[in-house]
């Protein structure tokens, strides 16, 4: 199989009939910082489900170490955040996208103070939160709480204004329910979004499968790390949103762009799935990265941030000196903070070395890079909107423009607040009409991908579409997933489902990343080294075709 070859992918999931049906005015899918605010937004113009595939509170969010970037400091301003984003976004940030963003960011945050969220305060300005720094920031402006739980703070926050809205009759929830396909009926110029089909456990008949109806459907599904053997991402981040929105006719952009956060804790060879995260939040209390010679691994003369780079020039510096020692870690030294400000600053990541058998005090912490933030995602416009009416997405399913081609840092809770809050508005002046019946389905749906293939799926998409990337290194990885999308399972569940949406997704990748021949932000080519400035686009990738399966196309677009 070569590039120019067809890569066809799945129009639909293999699936049983809904045996079930629920109503609302708006469905939002998801429940980190994104899908609770939509949700919590949307409650204004009618009855909303939402629904999560795990528990409330077990998506990306409460893993959120670092905190959320906002121009709230005195030094600083939304000029000056906007700035360091662009940056970092090295040529592919969406202008508009980001002064949304920074100018609406600081209002949004204060918004969820007054749900409750409670930040570390500054004690050199009582009634302020403290900031810090991360990589890519030229000022203090990253709010944190609990030292460094700050996800888990918002979510708290978040979720007792959700369970206050379900206790008021606005909202219901629904658990354990993972999207499958999203429901469509014909509309004018094409077919627009009313609802989904979702497999809810112990729901409404013995497979579980059923529709949820609503002329408004809200993707917040998070992220794919799960498609790499290595990744800070939840077990539940297997990229079910890009997937079932791809299927439903939407473009997704800029999915080549997967961010590796340069510290994840290294738990030893062979260690796979979620990787506990070490916060550059230590680095930007002045902790460093060394290899086990006690050499430093980036100076300023490597950038002018030295460890406060952003991740994707760390990433890279870290990924090239294990490549020359021959190694898999290297190490974060964090001793010059002491023992009472990590157990006070950062008791996660305390917790979380000590569980290993390191006391960072004592010893440096082992890292290595591992997949963190996907920068790509489903298209859409400053309101959420995507090419399906009746569709939109946020959070770290979207791509709304922000990130470019590497998100900065803790920018990422700031979209999903900022944007969920624009989507929650957007519904209800679309004001769409009411859903009447579950529209007809396709009779035929592709077999689906045997979970058994999911280990090569990881561990080629690791070796050859991670932090190094090359013609030869993707056109392995291109070879593999064309094998395992041949591998086929006649058992229909949740193993399928997800092993289906993680190889659609990584297909997306690396068609995206073999057509990019140059290195931009998180997408590093050895064999085009250089960024190219003709390569300054956002690359589309849409399903054509009305077949069972649907030919990939990709295309290019200019910046906005």
């Amino acid at each position: 199989m070569t590039p120019g070859d067809a890569v066809r992918l799945p129009r639909r999931l293999a699936a049983p009939r809904p045996g079930w049906v629920r109503r609302a005015d708006v469905l939002v899918v998801g429940s980190g910082v994104a899908g609770l605010t939509a949700a919590l937004g949307a409650t204004r113009h009618g009855r909303v489900l939402l629904v999560t595939k795990a528990r409330l509170d077990d998506g990306s969010t409460r893993w959120a170490q670092g905190g959320i970037a906002a121009a709230l400091g005195l030094d600083d301003s939304p000029a000056d955040h906007a700035q360091d984003t662009l940056v970092a976004g090295v040529g592919l940030c969406d202008t508009d996208a980001v002064e949304v963003l920074v100018t609406e960011g600081p209002a949004r945050v204060r918004e969820l103070i007054g749900l409750g969220a409670a930040f570390d305060p500054d004690p050199a300005r009582p009634g302020n939160p403290a900031l810090t720094r991360e990589g890519g920031h030229l000022r203090r402006r990253i709010l944190h709480a609990g030292g460094d739980a700050t996800g888990a703070e918002v979510q708290r926050a978040l979720i007792a204004a959700v369970r206050a809205a379900e206790a008021a009759g606005r909202l219901e929830v629904l658990e354990h329910a993972m999207v499958l396909d999203l429901l469509l009926e014909p509309a004018a110029g094409g077919a627009r979004a009313v609802g989904a089909t979702l497999h809810v456990l112990g729901e409404g008949s013995s497979d579980g499968v059923g529709a949820a109806l609503a002329p408004a459907v809200v993707l917040a599904t998070g992220g794919m790390g799960q498609i790499f053997a290595s990744t800070t991402n939840p077990g539940v981040s297997t990229g079910d949103g890009v997937a079932a929105a791809l299927r439903a006719g939407a473009a997704v952009t800029d999915l080549e762009f997967v961010q590796f956060h340069p510290t994840a804790l290294w738990l030893g060879a062979g260690s796979r799935g979620q990787q506990p995260l070490v916060s550059e939040a230590l680095r930007g209390e002045g902790a460093f990265l060394v290899d086990a010679t006690g050499s430093r691994v980036i100076d300023t003369d490597t950038h002018p941030l030295a460890d406060l780079a952003p991740r994707d020039v760390v990433a890279k510096a870290m990924s090239r000196r294990m490549r020359a020692l021959g190694t898999d870690h290297l190490f974060l030294d964090a001793r010059g903070l002491g023992a009472e400000q990590l157990a006070a600053r950062f008791p996660t990541i305390t917790a979380s070395c000590l569980a290993i058998g390191v006391d960072p005090a004592r010893e440096p912490i082992p890292v290595a890079p591992a997949a963190h933030y996907a920068s790509g995602g489903v298209r859409t416009d400053l309101s959420g909107r995507t090419e399906v009416p009746g569709l939109y997405a946020c959070g770290e399913v979207a791509c709304t423009g922000v990130h470019g081609a590497n998100r900065l840092a803790s920018n990422s809770l700031l979209e999903g607040l900022v944007f969920a809050a624009r989507i929650a508005a957007a519904v209800g002046a679309d004001g769409p009409a009411g859903v009447a019946a579950v529209p007809a389905q396709p009779a035929a749906a592709p077999e689906l991908v045997d979970p058994a293939a999911r280990d090569d799926l990881t561990a080629a998409m690791a070796a050859g579409a991670g932090v190094l990337r090359s013609a030869d290194s993707l056109a392995d990885t291109r070879e593999v997933l064309a094998k395992t999308g041949q591998r086929h399972t006649a058992d229909v569940g949740p193993a399928g489902w997800e092993a289906t949406d993680l190889h659609t997704v990584a297909s997306l990748l690396v068609a995206a990343a073999e057509r990019r021949t140059e290195t931009r932000g998180a997408h590093w080519r050895a064999d085009h080294p250089e960024a190219d400035p003709g390569w300054r686009l956002h690359q589309t990738l849409r399903l054509a075709g009305d077949d069972a399966t649907g030919v990939l196309t990709v295309s290019t677009d200019p910046v906005r």
